[in-house]
């Protein structure tokens, strides 16, 4: 029996499904919810008239930005009540993700940080220009605005990034030697090891929703952070395990208690120092972290 080919709408929606996700991960900083809005824009999408649309990618990208900022502002006030910090839902990033610069950097826990800063429209408007290089007239007719109004708004928003986002881009090689000397110093339980690989301004960030125990504020200084890490592992019931590992183009250890995942320590590196150190215990937020996410700008 002959196989029967996918029809040409679902082709299309499968050739650009990366390309959909990572927008909508970029703007709303959570997988799952960037799953839900490509269901969303699928349900969207075959109900069109395809003899109507002339460019299928621009179309689709149109309309999962409309979905992920109308998701973007009511996940807005649910986080205004989040318990304790708020960090991304990590994703494990393939290594041809950490080779790009530019996507590993767009990807980053500390660069989605800071895009939490913008208001929804300044986040979309910023990702769709500056990430993926989208004409302003098209993220115009995707977001609602004037072509002139979204040249100012992307304005504002890089000149607010710029003036927050890590300086130093560092090498795949040297972020895992980083993660490699900082893994042996924690599973040894060694404190001058710890503290040799932790930048003077080194910040820790923890996230447990309010479900795992996590430090409520973040906490600065390598003293500080230590003790906090060190007392941490004396409160580990099982078998501790660390896998190094990558998530959202940082390196990062997988933890596991007896085999299940705790948590992921994602970390930003300069000049072969420990910058940040991201914690995500939040196990609503671990479920992307089994399989790598195929991500891409194209």
């Amino acid at each position: 029996m002959r196989d029967h080919a996918e029809d040409p709408a679902t082709e299309a929606f499968v050739a650009h499904r990366s390309l959909l996700f990572t927008v909508a991960y970029e703007i709303l900083g959570s997988a799952a919810d960037a799953e839900d809005v490509l269901q969303e824009t699928w349900l969207r999408w075959a109900e069109a008239d395809q003899t109507q649309i002339r460019d299928r990618r621009a179309f689709l990208v149109r309309v999962t930005t409309r979905r992920a900022l109308d998701r973007l502002r009511a996940l807005r006030r649910r986080r205004e009540v989040y318990v304790g910090p708020w960090l991304p839902e990590p994703l494990l990033t393939s290594p041809d993700v950490a080779e790009n610069a530019e996507l590993a950097e767009s990807l980053s826990m500390a660069v989605i940080l800071v895009l939490e800063t913008l208001s929804p429209t300044e986040r979309a408007v910023f990702v769709l220009r500056e990430v993926f290089d989208v004409g302003y007239d098209e993220i115009a007719e995707a977001i609602g605005k004037t072509p002139a109004a979204v040249r100012q708004i992307a304005h504002r928003s890089r000149k607010h990034v710029d003036a927050r986002r890590p300086r130093e881009v560092v090498s795949p090689g040297k972020a895992r030697a980083a993660l490699a000397s900082f893994q042996r110093a924690v599973e040894t339980g060694d404190l001058q090891g710890v503290l040799d690989v932790l930048a003077p301004d080194v910040v820790l960030i923890s996230d447990g929703g309010g479900v795992k125990s996590a430090a409520l504020r973040p906490v600065t200084g390598p003293a500080k952070v230590v003790r906090l890490l060190l007392a941490s592992l004396e409160t580990v019931h099982g078998t501790l395990t660390s896998e190094p590992t990558t998530v959202n183009g940082d390196p990062a250890l997988l933890l596991r208690v007896d085999g299940e995942i705790d948590c992921v320590m994602a970390i930003r590196t300069e000049d072969g120092l420990v910058t940040g150190i991201y914690v995500v215990r939040n196990p609503a937020k671990l479920t992307h972290v089994t399989a790598a996410e195929p991500l891409t700008l194209d």
